[in-house]
């Protein structure tokens, strides 16, 4: 019989309302009964975003003074390498390219790409380029003047995708991994004033997935290389609300299931989370459920790695409330208390490997 494999689960918040300063959790992950466990915390301001790089050692996570690494060590335990700034206000999201070389860092306050070089150590070194979004989109509340949300590569590790919440276009970007040097090349345009969030790969990275925040739907594009151009083609567009739903609803999370078969969403305003079915072949989307998550604006959900249970990140109650998955009858259940979390923001589970067992 097999070792059971073992998780941890990291969750973000923001810190500025906290007396605390503690913005990274570490919990064990119950994946049998669906729970987690807080074993430590971690001192960092306003962690609002968190990445783990594809070689699993290390962990990369916004703070107000730019970007601190970890190394994840035994038990799923942080270790602190080092603090870079980005030279420019905080960043909302990073993420690393498929070699663990290079760092990008979205700036939705000052609409800025940030490239950093990563180390042989895991820490942060010097910034390599910074790219500013221009121009003015639609004039309506925020949606007038870039906002730069995400930033993801290719799974080709060949161009990097910028949503631009603001200007409602994912601007897609050469990538040079000698000098660490981004280049636009090509655009994709959202429908005006939908708020492109955030953009997912599928596992073998044939098809990309957008979320919009204020239109509340995904858009699925596939993704050729055509004369070492990028293609994309919208093949689907499908909403992460049902027919009934809350007025100013805010479509949020994005993120697949560890087996690739399921993507999640949530709602903010609707306090939902809907899960997709994934078809492989086609790319496309096909709607498994939609229904309340028991909390104040779900900023994250993610299914736990049997996914048969779920978790939502409440940022406006504070909490995180846990939930009973049935796929094939489309419905969750309440699983248990929720837990206290002081605006909780992002949540990433990671299996323990090698020597973090």
């Amino acid at each position: 019989m097999s070792e059971m494999k073992k998780y941890v689960a990291y969750v973000s918040s923001y810190t500025t309302e906290q007396k605390d300063t503690f913005g990274i959790r570490i919990y064990d992950v119950d994946v049998k009964d669906g729970r987690l466990i807080e074993k430590d915390q971690v001192d960092i301001t306003n962690s609002s975003y968190l990445t783990i790089s594809h070689d699993q050692k290390y962990l990369y996570s916004i703070t107000d003074f730019g970007v601190e690494s970890y190394r994840i060590i035994k038990g799923g335990d942080l270790e602190v390498i080092n603090r870079a700034s980005i030279n420019g206000m905080r960043g909302s999201y990073l993420s690393t390219d498929y070699t663990d070389k290079w760092l990008f860092v979205s700036g939705y306050h000052d609409g800025k790409i940030t490239v950093l070089k990563i180390r042989d150590d895991g820490g942060v070194g010097a910034i390599t380029d910074e790219v500013y979004h221009k121009g003015l989109g639609s004039i309506a509340e925020r949606n007038y003047r870039p906002h730069v949300q995400c930033v993801k590569m290719t799974r080709d590790n060949k161009f990097l995708c910028a949503c631009d919440l603001g200007m409602d276009k994912t601007c897609i970007y050469s990538f040079d991994a000698t000098h660490g040097k981004i280049r636009q090349v090509d655009t994709i345009h959202s429908e005006q004033e939908s708020a492109p969030r955030h953009i997912k790969f599928s596992r073998e990275g044939r098809f990309a997935y957008i979320v919009h925040e204020l239109k509340n739907t995904i858009d699925v594009y596939s993704y050729n290389l055509v004369d070492d151009e990028p293609e994309f083609e919208k093949v689907q567009s499908i909403s992460t609300l049902k027919d009934y739903h809350a007025i100013n609803s805010a479509a949020s999370a994005l993120n697949f299931s560890e087996d690739f078969k399921y993507l999640v969403s949530s709602n903010a305003g609707d306090n939902s989370v809907i899960i997709y079915r994934i078809d492989h072949s086609t790319g496309k989307l096909e709607f498994v459920l939609c229904l309340p998550i028991s909390g104040d604006y779900p900023k994250d959900v993610a299914l736990f790695p049997d996914n048969k249970h779920l978790v939502s990140l409440n940022h406006e109650s504070n909490t995180l409330t846990f939930f009973s998955v049935d796929m094939d009858d489309g419905l969750i259940v309440m699983n248990g208390r929720e837990m206290k979390v002081d605006k909780p923001n992002c949540i990433i589970f990671h299996k323990l490997t090698g020597d973090q067992i």
